[in-house]
């Protein structure tokens, strides 16, 4: 009977011992599944929350990159726009604008050489007759440059054969020099008025191909004849800027050529009443 009772109570040991560790592992194996299942959800909730992030911040990247994208440069839209519109007439008003800056660029650089600090030259003339004669004030005309030393040297070669030869020396060379200012200046004009001619004939030859292209295809799509119209408007629109150009050069020519016109007759009636003053000092 103890035997028996021993073997029982071993046999509930055991019984319990396996239970404990059946219990055991199975709240092991509980714990790794909740583990895993909290890892799974985690990673799950974390790829949810990245591709959420990059369908909300995709739209905003390409839109930040589109802002940030480089625009054109002016040049470039002008090299565009300039192909655009066709190499016939464009070269053409392109070839004006050239020639028209070259002439105005020449003009100013002569013109502005041209022009003479005309009371110091009128001063020194002055003293240079008191004391070295007509010779004297002669020397000082040759070794300055500009029209107005070369009428006054005109004017004084012709001082022995008295005032009236002096004056209609002074007037007609004064005749050549504002010829010679005004050099070069009626080409200026020609291409301010050339150009936008060439641009409006680019303009009615567009609108010819245009016609042509309605004719051709029996249909009036805008796309059909937008094509003609912008090749004959940036015609236009070039030929236009190009006159802008050369009359604003032109016009500074121009009032230039007259501020040394009014400059030269008034030194030159300076020079008379000099002389003059010269002769009734010798009588």
């Amino acid at each position: 009977m103890k035997k028996l009772l021993s073997l029982l109570a071993i046999f509930g040991l055991l019984h319990t011992g396996n239970l404990d560790a059946f219990a055991q592992n199975e709240a092991i194996s509980n714990t790794e599944i909740t583990t895993d299942s909290i890892v799974s959800d985690s990673a799950t909730t974390d790829s949810l929350t990245a591709d959420s992030l990059v369908e909300e911040t995709a739209p905003a990247v390409i839109e930040e990159a589109s802002e940030e994208a480089p625009k054109a440069g002016f040049h470039q839209v002008l090299k565009e726009k300039f192909i655009e519109g066709g190499a016939g007439f464009m070269g053409i008003v392109l070839i004006a604008l050239i020639l028209g800056l070259a002439l105005c660029i020449e003009r100013i650089i002569y013109l502005n050489l041209a022009t003479t600090n005309t009371d110091k030259l009128l001063g020194d003339i002055d003293e240079a007759l008191n004391s070295n004669g007509v010779e004297g004030a002669k020397d000082i005309c040759r070794n300055t440059p500009g029209p107005v030393a070369s009428i006054f040297y005109q004017g004084l070669e012709r001082s022995s054969e008295g005032l009236d030869m002096v004056e209609k020396s002074i007037v007609a060379y004064g005749s050549v020099q504002m010829g010679r200012l005004e050099r070069n200046t009626s080409w200026i004009s020609l291409f301010i008025a050339l150009a936008p001619m060439l641009g409006f004939m680019g303009t009615v030859i567009g609108m010819i191909g245009a016609f042509d292209a309605i004719e051709a295809n029996n249909n009036i799509s805008p796309a059909l004849v937008a094509g003609g119209i912008k090749v004959a408007l940036l015609t236009t629109v070039f030929g236009l800027i190009v006159a802008m150009i050369l009359q604003v050069f032109y016009n500074y020519i121009i009032a230039k050529i007259d501020s040394l016109v009014n400059t030269m007759e008034d030194a030159s009636i300076t020079l008379i009443d000099i002389l003059a003053r010269q002769e009734a000092a010798k009588k």
